[in-house]
């Protein structure tokens, strides 16, 4: 493999990149679900973690273009959870919203390669998240990594739009050519990363087969092989 260069400044994508966003947000729909058999065991009994995913996943196409703040998504999607199951109760739903969250991003585990490739390439590259998630690094274990932290819910943007990869460059203070970005979505990552001009690797932990049109400069299976091309 071809090592990369001219590269000064290196953006990731964070849920799926760095940390598996399933699990974790699995793991925190199963405190919610505890939570609920304790305050209100007939709700309970009427949702399921399957279920509220399905919910939340609807609330949030029918929020897209309302707002980008993934906490009142998840707040909203809570509410929605109670209304189908005919037991409307904003305030417990915002109690759920407080507990799930508490998880979501206390209980983060890392992927076991991430942390030590970020502290090998930080010594040489500036280092960036960009992400349309919300999994602040302060929370995470990742403090102090990170020179630039692009958040789509605060610039009212997401990837694959190339603005918000305009964004990360003015905050990196480096050009198209000089950008390189790492991500696990071939939409969002490598074609958003493309739009604006930007080499990108894609991050394909489970060797997933590419059947769309959309082809990275670079693909790797783990976050070390980024020392192999770039160092």
């Amino acid at each position: 493999m071809p090592r990369l260069t001219g590269i000064k400044a290196i953006s990731f994508d964070a849920d799926g990149t760095l940390w598996d966003f399933q699990k974790v947000m699995r793991h925190s729909l199963g405190k919610v679900m505890e939570e609920l058999e304790r305050l209100d065991p007939k709700s309970a009994t009427e949702l399921d973690i399957e279920k509220m995913i399905a919910i939340r996943n609807r609330v949030a196409e029918e929020l897209k273009g309302k707002t980008t703040n993934l906490e009142e998504v998840r707040f909203q999607a809570f509410k929605r959870d109670l209304e189908e199951i005919g037991r409307p109760n904003d305030d417990l739903a915002r109690h759920l919203n407080t507990v799930y969250l508490q998880h979501r991003f206390e209980d983060i585990e890392p992927y076991e390669d991430a942390l030590p490739t970020l502290h090998t390439l930080r010594e040489r590259y500036a280092l960036g998240l960009l992400s349309n998630g919300n999994s602040y690094p302060e929370r995470c274990g990742f403090e102090g990594l990170f020179q630039s932290v692009v958040f789509s819910q605060y610039h009212n943007v997401e990837k694959p739009d190339p603005e918000i990869f305009r964004i990360t460059l003015r905050e990196l203070g480096c050009s198209e050519a000089e950008l390189l970005h790492v991500g696990d979505s071939l939409e969002n990552d490598v074609e958003g990363a493309h739009n604006a001009g930007i080499r990108c690797v894609w991050l394909n932990r489970d060797n997933i087969e590419n059947k769309t049109d959309i082809t990275p400069d670079y693909e790797i299976h783990s976050m070390t092989e980024l020392v192999d091309i770039l160092l």
